[in-house]
């Protein structure tokens, strides 16, 4: 894989691992930051789930424009440009990959960092781990997706909380609202994840990357619309090697043994 400065990849079996790594800044992301992520998105290969977590003791503190000579740039022009050009087409990709993705928390996931850490499909974090939108704490609006996922995962008074006071959610809160998947103790967080993200490798990949389609699909759709979209996945995956396999599985029950095909 391509040899990056602000992150480090490696792949382990069925399992892509994406470290953030500039943990002397909280792994603060810069524009590079963004591109780069963007890059190992894009070389997935034949992965069948990704994990994306933080270098040292944060996911992401959010945005670091700084870094790269965005300070040269009038405020909201600078802010336009970064969104527009990189951040927002490496959102955009994590959450279209088609192969189920996994965050993991440790520390603060602020700013766009937290939209990062929703961006996947189940977020895993340590009872450490918080979430913020600190965006309105220095005169800002919310971005990288977090205005669309928020009321989406947590509804809309929580969401209007989270964006307009700017308080922390941390691990266990985040949880019992709904807006992560599972918080667990810290000592537990990393094996937790590493489980999840393997478990979800050695499923059924296709039928996986289209549920996160019709998922997403379905929060903007009518009933009758998401029926017709249900049907056009069912008759993809139906088509598959692994819908085979499952299905002769449970004929002669035994355990399935998915090749992601």
């Amino acid at each position: 894989m391509s040899d990056f400065e602000t992150i480090k990849t490696e792949r382990n079996g069925s399992v892509l691992t994406i470290t953030l790594n500039r943990p002397e800044r909280l792994n603060a992301c810069p524009p590079q930051m963004a591109d780069e992520i963007f890059d190992a998105i894009r070389e997935l290969g034949d992965a069948r789930a990704v994990l994306i977590r933080g270098e040292g003791r944060a996911f992401c503190s959010g945005a670091d424009l700084a870094a790269r000579g965005e300070r040269t740039m009038s405020g909201g022009d600078g802010a336009f440009h970064s969104l527009s050009r990189h951040y927002n087409p490496m959102v955009m990709a994590l959450a279209n990959l088609p192969v189920p993705v996994v965050s993991m928390v440790q520390g603060p996931a602020a700013g766009v960092g937290c939209s990062i850490a929703l961006a996947a499909d189940f977020v895993v974090a340590g009872k450490s781990g918080y979430f913020l939108q600190a965006f309105v704490n220095i005169g800002l609006v919310p971005d990288g997706g977090s205005s669309w996922l928020l009321p989406r995962l947590v509804g809309t008074a929580q969401a209007t909380r989270m964006m307009m006071l700017g308080e922390k959610i941390h691990g266990e809160e985040a949880e019992r609202i709904g807006l992560i998947y599972k918080c667990v103790e810290d000592d537990a967080l990393e094996q937790t994840a590493k489980d999840l993200v393997e478990k979800l490798a050695s499923g059924p990949t296709v039928a996986l990357g289209l549920m996160k389609r019709t998922l997403r699909e379905g929060l903007q759709l009518d009933f009758a619309s998401t029926l017709a979209a249900e049907a056009n996945t069912q008759r993809i995956a139906g088509g598959t090697n692994d819908a085979v396999e499952g299905g002769m599985a449970f004929l002669q029950k035994r355990k399935t043994n998915f090749s992601g095909s």
